[in-house]
């Protein structure tokens, strides 16, 4: 696949040397580049790249305001390059793929074009399955529903479209959290502790927000204040008056109320 790609930054040497240690990957065609944050918010929204390298300080529009001013069209991804470390945690906070530093490290780089395609691959693999739906829905009605049962319906391009990675600000530092890792997460207030089986995050984030993010056929609500990734349940223990017990696979023990009990029943057997 063709990776269509934006370079921005108010530097011209600084945007050359990028283009050149990009030649070293085939398969990355480079459409426009923008010198500042107006113009690249232009060419983004002309072209729709699948993919811009974006400076964080420009004059006028930086980094993150050319971010900003993409919210109403489908965003590419976005990969961070400056000369300043200082924004890290920021550009992560934004959902970044990755963040370069200058100059441009080719190692470095190589990593980061691996994450990308791999983004890239997980997004179009939705979009082909949706087209392809559309078009048995109009055309071949029979075969589309044949092929909903086959794919498990709706349900299969939506598990997709959940996180898989959570990047988590916490003690001045940012840590990349699989989704899969993640035992349980508690409540408090506007504050998500975040349980890996071993280790404990602190996301600022409210629950209803977070549930959004994941996928709901594995992670449940239990509790008011508790949501519980089911694939880590290994047991389950009857309480009293129609309460029970979760134990998962850390040995941790989380108590399902009994306004929930009904919801985790049909997916922990």
């Amino acid at each position: 696949m063709t990776i269509r790609t934006i370079l921005v930054d108010d530097e011209p040497l600084a945007t050359q040397g990028l283009r050149l240690r990009l030649e070293a990957h085939e398969d990355v065609e480079i459409v426009a580049t923008a010198a500042n944050g107006r113009e690249a918010i232009r060419q983004i929204k002309t072209h729709k790249p699948d993919l811009v390298f974006l400076d964080i300080q420009m004059p006028g529009f930086d980094g993150f305001s050319v971010i900003q001013g993409l919210m109403e069209v489908e965003p590419p991804l976005f990969v961070f390059v400056t000369a300043f470390g200082d924004h890290a945690l920021r550009a992560f906070e934004s959902q970044a793929v990755d963040y370069l530093m200058k100059p441009v490290d080719e190692d470095r780089l190589a990593g980061t074009m691996d994450r990308v395609r791999q983004r890239l691959s997980e997004k179009r693999g939705v979009e082909e399955v949706g087209r392809l739906k559309e078009a048995l829905a109009e055309h071949a009605p029979e075969a589309a529903e044949t092929y909903a049962d086959e794919q498990g319906g709706d349900d299969a391009i939506a598990a997709n479209r959940f996180e898989k990675m959570i990047n988590i600000r916490d003690q001045g530092q940012i840590f990349r959290v699989d989704v899969d890792t993640i035992e349980r997460i508690d409540a408090a207030g506007d504050y998500m502790c975040i349980q890996t089986g071993d280790n404990t995050l602190i996301l600022r984030e409210t629950m209803k927000d977070l549930e959004k993010r994941l996928d709901p056929r594995r992670f449940q609500r239990v509790h008011r204040s508790t949501i519980v990734n089911l694939d880590l349940v290994k047991q389950v223990k009857p309480h009293t008056n129609g309460e029970c017990f979760l134990v998962l696979d850390s040995g941790a023990q989380v108590k399902v109320s009994r306004s929930y009990r009904d919801v985790v029943a049909r997916f922990v057997h």
